[in-house]
């Protein structure tokens, strides 16, 4: 096992902070500028450092940008403005809590930059059957990050389709 590896496995409380480098921003937002039109809202829950949110100008000119940042004291979980893209790099450690307040606020794309291991089918199921389908899915890695990361694009559709597919059946 490796030493990065080992020394998560090793940890007692998750450490989700991990800032993204601004090459990968600037090639995940440029995967979101098709959903976004002059007129959205674009939001960025996970401020950090602002790598994201400080780019949104030059990557959609003309658009609204929101932000939250839990030490700015603007909690993402207490979020409830319209929005129309949602687009950060999230901490892992609760991605379920957060896909589902993603859903709830109801925006017609939702982009982050996640562990690859954390897309796992029940994920995907779970945003289907809230009317949110993989549109966009690319992997990539990150120095010293552990494992493979993904970039994912749902939008929102009735009756979509996933850009992958994908089954929960055990074979023996």
């Amino acid at each position: 096992m490796s030493q990065i590896a080992h020394s998560i496995k090793q940890r007692t409380t998750p450490k989700d902070v991990f800032y993204t480098p601004p090459e990968l921003v600037k090639l995940h937002l440029n995967m979101v500028k098709p959903y976004v039109s002059p007129i959205s809202i674009v939001y960025d829950p996970f401020y950090g450092k602002g790598a994201y949110y400080n780019a949104f100008e030059e990557a959609f000119p003309n658009s609204t940008y929101e932000f939250s940042e839990i030490e700015m004291g603007k909690d993402f979980f207490q979020f409830d403005k319209p929005i129309d893209v949602i687009v950060s790099n999230p901490p892992y450690s609760m991605i379920d809590r957060i896909l589902e307040k993603s859903v709830s606020l109801e925006p017609h794309t939702i982009s982050y930059l996640i562990g690859f291991h954390n897309l796992t089918a029940k994920r995907i199921e779970y945003m289907n059957k809230n009317d949110y389908w993989l549109e966009a899915l690319h992997l990539t890695k990150v120095f010293k990050w552990y494992g493979m990361s993904a970039i994912v694009i749902f939008t929102r559709q009735i009756g979509g389709k996933n850009c992958i597919s994908f089954d929960r059946t055990v074979h023996k």
